[in-house]
Order: C-alpha cells, then sequence, then structure tokens
C-alpha cells in the first residue's frame, strides 16, 4: 500500500499527534502533511471533515507496551479487548476520528 489519507481540521495539530504515534514525517506545509509508517506506507493528512473512523488500522508488535506508553503520553486509549486473532484498543485522534491499534502477528524480522 502507497499512501492513505485522513482528513483533519488542523493539519499540524494532527500531525504532530501521528509523529508521536511514531510516523516519520517526510513534507509538511500549510495544505498538507505526509508521514512514513513503516514499510513505506505514507498517511497523508489533509485538510477536510474527518470521519468517524480511520480509514486504516495500525498494528504494533507489542500492544500491551505500547498502550502503556501512549497512556503515559497521556493519549487515553481504550482498554485492551482480547481477540481470537488480534487483541486491540482505540484512541482518538485530535479530529476526533477513532484509530484502531492491533497486536501483530507477523512473524520474524520485518
Amino acid at each position: 500500500m502507497g499512501h492513505v489519507l485522513i482528513a483533519a481540521l488542523d493539519i499540524p495539530k494532527s500531525a504532530d499527534f501521528y509523529v508521536l504515534l511514531g510516523m516519520r514525517e517526510i513534507v509538511r506545509n500549510e495544505g498538507i502533511a505526509v508521514l512514513e509508517l513503516r514499510g513505506g506506507t505514507h498517511l497523508v493528512v489533509a485538510e477536510g471533515e474527518p470521519t468517524e473512523s480511520a480509514p486504516f488500522d495500525l498494528m504494533v508488535d507489542d500492544l500491551d507496551a505500547t498502550h502503556g506508553v501512549w497512556t503515559s503520553l497521556g493519549l487515553a486509549p481504550s482498554e485492551i479487548e482480547r481477540g481470537r486473532i488480534h487483541d486491540r484498543f482505540t484512541v482518538l485522534d485530535p479530529a476526533g476520528t477513532v484509530v484502531t491499534v492491533n497486536s501483530s502477528h507477523v512473524v520474524g524480522v520485518v
């Protein structure tokens, strides 16, 4: 996957949030921010009306540790839900969009 778009009312605030989550900033200007996820996919933050939930989910290697770090950063993640395939929690971005964070089941070095 190359690019995923998310709408934001305040591009700098939303970009800062996603950088805090661990994404690498590629480009930021008045009208857009491009952030890179591990593996090269770009999250494009553009001005627009936010959706209720993100058009993507995130996967992390250690869900419990990530939940703890994000809690300490004041991001107020939901409680972890334990599932058959993935465990998950959600967090709200600055635009109020729900972002789902899943445990990874990737095997081996990525």
